[in-house]
């Protein structure tokens, strides 16, 4: 923008003719382009929190539906078509409904119109006849409101209370648990309090009626949430929404990831970029201070360098592939056959998991990490290196001491550019540990704390999932939406993180800005 500015201004160097016109458009629209896809991202993902007004639609016939409008597109000639949402799987009309524009003849918001999340399953649109409490007693009118909501509030405390029990006490103690070991006394409480709290769950039915008169029968403990939209002002929209967002980034996924939040994908995208750049950084700069540094400036060094970065141009997948027959079956096999030999043929470490993911990923990023240190150590002028040298300090005093303090800048813009690459790999990881479904993650509070052994999830792989194995995917595109955009702000936050900390240390060390 700055450059289309200057030309515009006639503020171009001298000589550069239309380049200058030419470079600073490229650069203008890379940037409008990258502001469009995050606005699309933006508008389609988080749009899908919002507590959507329902409509009552009546047509020429009679007939009458109710749902929540989507988009509408031309027909061929002068037409119209409305897409609505009307949920009610079990009725014969499905999901979606596709209504000719001409033959609405009207459309109402009523404020009696529930909508009703279910967790499995899609949502329900109706009226609320009344319902059934767990005891049994039959309630209807607006009491039947107000006790719906009061025993999903309870339900989703039981839920909350069964869910902890299971990450912290039964999962940790089943997996650590030796082939044909009996249950401890800490696991066997922990199943009793498990069906205590699965029976204070059941009990009790919602009854609505559709639109076409249907009557609509579901457990409450079958629901996760019910709302009246048209009823709700903007603060409560607003607080619905930001409620909703919250579930989306803590709770973990449910309805074969089509339901519920991504909290074990982010966790396991954040901690396998740690574990990736604690692997890389030290043998990338071991590496580039050798070939920089140590090795002699001959045709063998130069072709080391041309292979480094060649590997940089290497597809994922076949990084991928090597992890899986190197890393997995390889040395994981190995380790499992030496330590691990009373579980066979159960695989320990001989099967995908997040050591593996990150090594992988560690040895992708590798030729990144060795070119951008290289090159900010070759920046480094011989005077550094002389005068420290002339001071009696020895050669690894020099290396340690003088440049790579001056070099940490340019390990971190490796860095920086390792954690961009991978943290948006996908085709690696589905050979050597990502997980369609993995709601524990790799860290609790039983030793060895992290567990490397275990399969994790992954914000891209999350994104795939949903956008190509749903079996709605119509309702599952905007929650791939909200994935990537998550995936994009991750990413940004990884890399700012570092950027802060290369600036800190270029300040430090007194290192003029790249320009």
């Amino acid at each position: 923008m700055i450059g289309v500015w200057h030309a515009w201004r006639g503020r171009t160097p001298r000589g550069e003719g239309p380049w200058a016109w030419l470079s600073a458009g490229s650069v203008a629209l890379s940037l409008l382009a990258l502001a469009a896809l995050l606005l699309l991202l933006t508008v389609r993902g988080l749009g899908h929190f919002w507590p959507a007004d329902v409509a009552l639609v009546t047509l020429a016939d009679g007939q009458q539906l109710a749902g929540v409008p989507v988009r509408e597109v031309a027909l061929p000639g002068d037409g119209r078509e409305r897409l609505y949402r009307t949920g009610n799987a079990e009725l014969e009309d499905g999901v979606w409904a596709w209504v000719p524009v001409a033959a609405i003849t009207e459309v109402e918001y009523p404020r009696e119109l529930v909508r009703v999340e279910r967790r499995r399953g899609d949502e329900m649109v109706g009226w609320l006849v009344g319902m059934t409490r767990e005891d049994g007693r039959w309630i209807e009118g607006a009491r039947a409101w107000t006790a719906l909501q009061e025993r999903l509030h309870v339900l989703q405390g039981l839920r909350e209370t069964r869910d902890r029990l299971r990450e912290t006490v039964i999962l940790p103690h089943v997996s650590e648990r030796e082939p044909g070991d009996g249950d401890t006394p800490e696991l066997t409480r922990a199943y009793a309090r498990l069906q205590e709290l699965q029976a204070a769950m059941e009990g009790g039915r919602l009854i609505l009626r559709a639109a076409g008169g249907e009557r609509l029968v579901v457990p409450l403990e079958a629901l996760q949430s019910a709302r009246r939209p048209n009823a709700m002002s903007a603060i409560d929209k607003l607080a619905d929404w930001s409620d909703a967002v919250w579930r989306f980034l803590t709770e973990g996924p449910r309805a074969a990831n089509t339901r519920g939040g991504v909290w074990p994908a982010i966790f396991g995208t954040v901690l396998m970029v740690i574990l990736m750049s604690v692997m890389v950084m030290p043998f990338g700069v071991l590496a580039a201070v050798y070939l920089n540094e140590v090795a002699h400036q001959g045709r063998v060094t130069r072709l080391v360098r041309i292979a480094v970065r060649n590997l940089a141009g290497v597809p994922s997948i076949v990084y991928g592939v090597f992890g899986l027959g190197v890393f997995v079956y390889g040395i994981g096999g190995t380790l499992d056959t030496w330590f691990f030999e009373e579980r066979l043929p159960s695989p320990t470490f001989g099967t995908g998991g997040l050591l593996w993911a990150s090594l992988t990923l560690a040895l992708l990023t590798l030729p990144v990490v060795i070119v951008a240190t290289e090159e900010g150590l070759a920046r480094i002028p011989d005077q550094q290196r002389e005068g420290a040298l002339a001071l009696g300090a020895t050669r690894l005093e020099m290396l340690s001491r003088v440049v790579l303090p001056m070099a940490t800048p340019a390990m971190l813009t490796g860095l920086i550019l390792a954690v961009a690459r991978a943290a948006g790999e996908v085709a690696p990881l589905m050979l050597v540990g990502v997980a369609k479904l993995a709601p524990q993650v790799p860290v609790d509070g039983h030793f060895p704390f992290l567990h490397l052994d275990r399969k994790f999830m992954h914000l891209g792989y999350h994104v795939y999932d949903v956008a190509l194995h749903s079996g709605d995917l119509q309702a599952a595109l905007p929650l791939a939406y909200a994935t990537a955009l998550l995936l994009v702000l991750v990413i940004l936050v990884l890399n700012l993180t570092a950027i802060f900390l290369r600036h800190y240390l270029r300040v430090r060390h007194g290192m003029p800005s790249p320009r």
